[in-house]
This record gives C-alpha cells, sequence and structure tokens, in this order.
C-alpha cells in the first residue's frame, strides 16, 4: 500500500501542473514491478471504465462506434516506407498495450499481451486523382476505416493507412480504440518515437533503445492491488458531499431527447487567431491561471448564457501519470471527473477564475476514485437516455512537443461516426494558434446550431481579452444580442 506522503506528493503534482508550474512526475519509493506475463492479466481501472462503457453502449446502440480514435499524421517531404514501417515495428515492439486483446474470463474483465509482429503499411496514392479532390478523398478512406469496429478479443486494436496526395505530401492515418491511447500517448510517446526512429533509419544510424520499465498490465496488476475501494474511501466520501443534490445541466437541444442514448457523433472543428491565442495565453499569466482555467471559465460563461443556471455540472477528464514510470507508455491513463462550479453572487470573469481554479483544483485532488465505481457508490436513479452526472464536457490536448522539420499531426479530424456525450469542446494551444472541435450527437443538435455555439464562445473569448470586465449576467445581452436566459 502506499504511504499517505506519496499520495500527497501525487496531488501537488497535479496542482502544480494545473497551474503550469511543473511538469516534473512523482518519483515514489516503492517501484511498480516489472513481470513477465503468460496468461491473462487484471485490467487497469481506467481500461476497465472504457471497457464497461463500451459493453453498455455496445447494449443500448449496436454498432455504435464511440470509442473509435482517429489519429492523422502528416508528412512533409519524401516518404521511405520501409523506414516507416521499420519505425512502427519498433514501436509496437516496445509497448505492449498496443498489442493487447481483451476478454471476458468468469465474469472477469482481462487483458492478454501477444508477442510483436512486424507491421506492413497499406499506401494508398492518390496523385492521379484531381488535386482539388485528393484532401477530401484521403477523409473519405480514412473515414471508412475508422467506422469499421475492432475487436476486442481478437485484436490488432489499430489499423494503419499511408495516403500520398502529392509528390512529398503524405497522410499517415492511425485509427485505434481507446483503450490503447490517450493524448499523452499521442502527443508525447507516439510521434516523438515515430520521428525518431523515422530518422535513425532513414540515416542508416539504428538506435538500441531501451524498452520502458513497465508496461500497461504491470500498472494494471499495481493499481488494482493498492488502489482498492476500502482505500478509496476518503476519495468516495469527498465526492458524495460535492455531488449531493447534483443538477442537471439542461442545454436547449433542436430535438427531444432519445429514451435509450444513440451515442452517435459528429465534429465541427474551429480555430482561433493568432492574436485571440497570445491574448487568451496572457491574461492566463496575468491571472495566475493556465490557459485550462481560462477557456473552461469563457465555456462556463458560454453554459449560463443558454442555460441560466447558476450550478454548473460538467466534465473533464484527469491527468493520471504522476506516476514517473508510466510518463513514457502508449496506454489509456485517463479517469473523467466531474466540475461542480457555482456562478452565485453574478462574478465578474477574474472572480469566475478563480472559483474555477479552485474547483478544479479540488477536482484533480481527488481524481483517483475511479468513475465507474463512483457512479456505483452515488446509487443513482437508471435512466438509459443520458450518461451519468454529466453530459457536458471540456479537455485541453496535452502541450504539443518540439516537431522536426515536415512533421505535424492532428486528433480527430476523421469521424468515426460515435460520441460519448451530448456535447464535448476539446481546445489544442499549438504555436500557430489555438484550435478545437466540437463533438456533439445530431440526435440533439443540429450543426448550424453547433456551429453558432462556436461563434458565440469565439465572441466570449473576445470580450474577456478585452479591457472591459463585464459581470456574468451582463454576457448573454452582450454577447447574443438577445438575452437567452429564460
Amino acid at each position: 500500500m502506499e504511504s499517505v506522503s506519496s499520495k500527497l506528493d501525487a496531488k501537488r503534482v497535479l496542482q502544480e501542473r494545473l497551474l503550469g508550474r511543473s511538469h516534473a512526475p512523482v518519483r515514489r519509493h516503492n517501484p511498480i514491478p516489472r513481470h513477465t506475463w503468460d496468461g491473462p492479466v487484471p485490467l487497469s481501472w481506467y481500461q476497465d471504465q472504457v471497457l464497461r462503457h463500451a459493453q453498455l453502449a455496445r447494449r443500448l446502440a449496436p454498432g455504435s462506434l464511440l470509442y473509435n480514435e482517429s489519429i492523422t499524421i502528416h508528412r512533409h517531404g519524401a516518404v521511405h516506407l520501409p523506414a516507416l514501417e521499420y519505425s512502427l515495428t519498433e514501436i509496437l515492439r516496445r509497448h505492449e498495450a498496443w498489442r493487447t486483446t481483451f476478454h471476458s474470463v468468469d465474469d472477469q474483465l482481462v487483458q492478454i499481451v501477444h508477442p510483436a509482429w512486424d507491421i506492413t503499411v497499406p499506401v494508398v496514392d492518390l496523385r492521379n486523382v484531381p488535386q482539388n479532390d485528393r484532401e477530401s478523398l484521403s477523409l473519405q478512406i480514412a473515414s471508412e476505416d475508422l467506422r469499421r469496429p475492432f475487436d476486442l478479443e481478437q485484436g490488432p486494436l489499430f489499423r494503419l493507412k499511408l495516403v500520398r496526395l502529392q509528390e512529398d505530401e503524405y497522410r499517415l492515418f492511425v485509427a485505434a480504440h481507446q483503450i490503447i491511447l490517450d493524448g499523452v500517448s499521442v502527443y508525447h510517446v507516439l510521434l516523438p518515437e515515430l520521428m525518431m526512429l523515422y530518422a535513425a533509419h532513414s540515416s542508416g544510424h539504428l538506435k538500441s533503445i531501451t524498452g520502458p520499465s513497465i508496461q500497461c498490465a504491470d500498472f494494471g496488476q499495481w493499481q488494482k492491488s493498492w488502489q482498492t475501494e476500502a482505500v478509496l474511501t476518503e476519495q468516495f466520501d469527498y465526492w458524495q458531499k460535492q455531488l449531493q443534490g447534483l443538477p442537471q445541466l439542461r442545454l436547449p437541444t433542436d430535438r427531444v431527447r432519445p429514451s435509450v442514448q444513440t451515442f452517435r457523433g459528429a465534429i465541427r472543428p474551429f480555430a482561433l487567431s493568432t492574436k485571440l491565442s497570445e491574448d487568451l495565453r496572457g491574461i492566463s499569466r496575468r491571472e495566475n491561471v493556465t490557459l485550462f482555467v481560462t477557456m473552461l471559465a469563457a465555456f462556463l460563461i458560454l453554459l449560463y448564457c443558454y442555460t441560466g443556471e447558476p450550478d454548473i455540472v460538467l466534465g473533464t477528464v484527469a491527468p493520471t501519470r504522476s506516476r514517473s514510470e508510466i510518463q513514457h507508455l502508449l496506454g489509456y491513463f485517463l479517469n473523467p471527473v466531474v466540475l461542480r462550479v457555482p456562478l452565485y453572487g453574478d462574478p465578474s470573469f477574474s472572480a469566475l477564475l478563480r472559483v474555477t481554479r479552485t474547483v478544479v483544483l479540488e477536482a484533480l485532488s481527488h481524481s483517483e476514485a475511479p468513475f465507474h465505481l463512483l457512479v456505483d457508490r452515488l446509487s443513482l436513479a437508471p435512466d438509459l437516455s443520458r450518461s451519468p452526472l454529466y453530459q457536458v464536457q471540456f479537455s485541453l490536448e496535452p502541450p504539443m512537443p518540439a516537431l522536426e522539420e515536415g512533421w505535424d499531426l492532428t486528433p480527430m479530424d476523421v469521424e468515426s461516426g460515435g460520441a460519448k456525450l451530448d456535447l464535448y469542446l476539446v481546445v489544442d494551444d499549438r504555436p500557430k494558434g489555438i484550435i478545437g472541435r466540437v463533438q456533439y450527437n445530431p440526435d440533439l443538435f443540429e450543426r448550424a446550431t453547433v456551429e453558432q455555439m462556436i461563434r458565440h464562445y469565439g465572441g466570449v473569448l473576445e470580450v474577456i481579452t478585452s479591457n472591459a470586465q463585464p459581470k456574468l449576467s451582463e454576457f448573454p445581452e452582450l454577447l447574443l444580442g438577445k438575452n437567452l436566459v429564460s
């Protein structure tokens, strides 16, 4: 069992990261042991949550693809296919998560790690297609691949396709089940390792790269052995108090909510100007908060404008890689967390930032409680029409690492047709400006409505970065041209 001091260290790291002061992982005195697995292994709580929710979705909406995720790796320059295939094969060898399957054995969910294999990347050449059609056709090809379900018991849980658009322009489309990756996996493990290995092979200077000290299965075994429900009692007690009398966020929809969730989804991307992006970073520095807190507070204003509710409930995903051993692993290490933000007293934006910052810090300090176990503890009345606790979510992608010339990455620009929630706003801070996307359920919202929400969100961001300091109650009339609060 972990010491009290080590758990406090983990909480401090989460808080420091939120404040933008530190990115160093916790190095604890009890390292996670490495095992050689020759049979089924328990899942981590995070994998458990994904698998159980995926099973529920299949029962409620057969054929749903809400956990199919897309990554597009852009390559500007020549591609040496043997170097690319070597690099991906080496990544597969290094990371067991990408060669793992998931099963139910005696009513217990388990994972099985398989030997590595040599990767062959299918190539589609679009140079004979009219140039104006190539980009849309490449996305269509990737979408068709992404919309095929993954067999969790048979694997593999990823698919690759290299599309050539021009002589020196390529897209490597990666379709994967979310149980084998998260944002840190994509930004800080997959892409950096791919660039490094590709450069080494292309130059003829192959490197012997030391593998990770542990793997996802080791973490799952370790986590389940000490993070029992009894150990998590303090966490559960906090959330049961925090979520008492939890209201529903009554966001207006274009259609009546179906009696059973459909888990259908669509995506609308957006981009902020370079100036607005820099202004948002500047106000975050001045107010001593992270960009996450600033843009979340702006989103809270938007939700208030649409609902008039002073007690806003939404979700985010907590960073859980506080252990040094899992910093550089491909895998899924996220836990959903509820954010309940009080907007009483008609606060200014500066005051709202302080409230939001406090709520997020407290939530992250209690983010070890596995979400599905918390839902079970709360004994909620069954409601198949919506996700438990919250239906709207906000998150910020991890920071993009330094990229070598000719490489870039975009997540979720290919649509799977699935969505876990009613509405999910994701922002991504890039050097050339902040970009984002809204994933939504088209059974609830029209595309035009979501596009209007994005415009209104941009309006909120413009106001908060100006010299004006309106009260919360002034935003509906000020930004939307009419009072949306009923």
